[in-house]
């Protein structure tokens, strides 16, 4: 019997006693530490190569939030709502999310310890990035593009996933039990994720595709 898959090691954040920050500190490059900030903006938000450790958004909102090539340590960005988030080759650690994004990019990025909980999430590009200790919480997911990520203990739970692309993917102690899946792209690469029976049910004509099976009862 396979044994259960292992579940994420999740780091608790510790975001208390913050200095209130300003949106002037929020630019490109910047370096943010140990404060606390709420922002409804209705331009974009431009923290592109920014480094932020202990910060803690308690509400996040702009027409576009751009994070590329930041890093993130013990943060979090709660009651997003924005719809375009550029988090390309980004490096998160110990942080958290939460709200509504519309695209959210975070290909060739690096998450460890990364808890999205209660998302309402259009298409996210994780393409080539490198998932350990991930959870996703009462999410519900558009597209999922999960192509030639390396994920380790990665876990879904009462998530729903209308397509989740796996092409090239590595995954152990995947758990997609808690995730209801309509569609699935890479299906051979599923190896290393634990699913239940009627997942595998449901699966079943994908995987029979993929092994080249024809199923018929003429």
């Amino acid at each position: 019997m396979a044994s259960p898959p292992k579940p994420p090691q999740l780091n608790t954040l510790h975001l208390s006693d913050l200095t209130e920050g300003s949106l002037e500190q929020l630019r490109p490059s910047a370096t943010l530490t140990g404060i606390g900030l709420v922002v409804d903006h209705r331009f974009p938000v431009d923290l592109t190569d920014a480094r932020l450790d202990g910060v803690h958004f308690d509400r996040f909102v702009a027409p576009e939030l751009r994070l590329r090539d930041a890093g993130l340590l013990e943060v979090a960005l709660d009651a997003v709502d924005v719809p375009v988030m550029d988090a390309a080759r980004t490096d998160w650690s110990d942080a958290r999310l939460s709200g509504r994004v519309g695209a959210l990019t975070v290909y060739d990025s690096s998450l460890r310890s990364v808890h999205f909980t209660g998302c309402r999430l259009g298409f996210v590009n994780l393409r080539g990035s490198e998932l350990l200790d991930v959870q996703f919480t009462d999410c519900s997911i558009d597209e999922l593009d999960l192509g030639e990520t390396r994920c380790r203990r990665v876990r879904f739970t009462n998530t729903r996933i209308a397509s989740l692309e796996v092409p090239r993917a590595v995954l152990v102690d995947v758990d997609l039990r808690g995730a209801t899946l309509s569609a699935v792209s890479g299906i051979g690469h599923l190896s290393g994720a634990t699913i239940t029976h009627d997942q595998a049910f449901q699966l079943t004509p994908l995987l029979a595709a993929h092994a080249g099976i024809s199923v018929s009862d003429d």
